[in-house]
């Protein structure tokens, strides 16, 4: 049988959890998600569990956080005075808005915190600081 090595294209079927055992992500009902080993198109602990497997293999993946979407960076959060917050917008903690960078890219961010003057916003990925666990089957490699 054919194992995964870095450079490899490969077709996976996972499902990611939290500690909790919460699921954020799953292919379920989905066509497996398809990408090359090594060139950085996932985050790197699941990219560095393939090498060696094979078509059909089952793996429960543990990644630190480090090896996944890195640590909350506390620089990424900043209150902004809410009246430069659309008044359109209901406001809620957990609400995911967009913004633009200076340049023009999208960032989303996240409501963690209001009061009556600010609204904070976190631009952190809503994973960053999660240590996850992925259950993966290799179902091609080509």
């Amino acid at each position: 049988m054919t194992e995964i090595k870095t450079g490899d294209k490969v077709g996976i079927h996972y499902t990611g959890t939290l500690e909790d055992g919460s699921v954020f992500d799953s292919s379920e009902g989905r066509a497996p998600l398809e990408f090359e080993v090594g060139s950085g198109q996932i985050i790197p602990g699941l990219d560095q569990a393939l090498p060696g497997m094979v078509v059909g293999e089952k793996k429960l993946v543990q990644i630190p956080c480090d090896l996944a979407y890195g640590a909350s960076n506390p620089d990424m959060k900043q209150a902004v005075p809410r009246e430069g917050i659309p008044e359109d917008i209901t406001l809620e903690i957990g609400l995911t808005l967009h913004m633009q960078t200076p340049s023009g890219q999208p960032l989303p961010v996240t409501v963690v915190e209001m009061d009556e003057a600010t609204v904070t916003l976190d631009a952190n990925h809503a994973l960053a600081g999660k240590d996850l666990t992925f259950d993966i089957e290799i179902v091609s490699i080509g």
